[in-house]
């Protein structure tokens, strides 16, 4: 039997993980952002916790204002492909934006929520369309014309922001959402 996942349910989700990502701004924030030593460091040994922390830290007030209501709107819409999905997607995002950035990145301090949220962006736009059912296109759809100018967030124009986090978690949805349709059509050969 199959878990349906409610409206309710996924609002509850949605609602833990902005509390969370809030617990945490209010913590490094009255701590002098004391929680930032936790960032990803490109190629440092005491950068690698930050693969797997710095999505839920941030640099600075307005760079956490900037993130939330992305992250929380792009999780609501991800719940629509199931309570499994979403977190097997987002722990693909997180590990592997953080790998890459780790590996590929920029010696700098790599923090924030934009990696995740380029990735659920990616799976959105593709994963819709990769199902051909008329409710997920359609999800694809609006994330793709509301959003879309994030795909200029992947391109080196400032040197403060992470593009590497916004490419590689890019990329990284991508690829679960090719995935995910993988699994799906093999799921069905199985049990046609």
């Amino acid at each position: 039997m199959q878990h349906r996942l409610t409206s309710s349910s996924s609002f509850r989700i949605v609602l833990g993980l902005f509390f969370l990502i809030t617990g945490l701004e209010v913590i490094n924030l009255l701590t002098g952002r004391m929680l930032n030593q936790f960032a990803l460091f490109p190629r440092e040994t005491q950068g690698l916790a930050g693969i797997i922390v710095s999505p839920f830290i941030h640099g600075s007030f307005w760079h956490y204002l900037s993130n939330i209501v992305p992250l929380c709107l792009f999780s609501f819409l991800l719940l629509q492909y199931g309570h499994g999905r979403f977190w097997i997607v987002t722990l693909l995002i997180i590990s592997l934006t953080g790998v890459l950035v780790w590996l590929f990145g920029r010696s700098a301090f790599h923090l924030g929520a934009s990696g995740l949220v380029y990735g659920y962006f990616g799976f959105l736009v593709l994963a819709g369309f990769l199902s051909k059912k008329p409710k997920l296109i359609g999800i694809s759809l609006l994330v793709a014309f509301f959003y879309g100018g994030l795909i200029f967030g992947v391109l080196p124009l400032q040197s403060f922001i992470s593009w590497e986090s916004h490419l590689f978690g890019l990329i990284s949805g991508l690829l679960a959402a090719k995935l995910w349709a993988r699994d799906s059509t093999q799921a069905k050969q199985k049990f046609a």
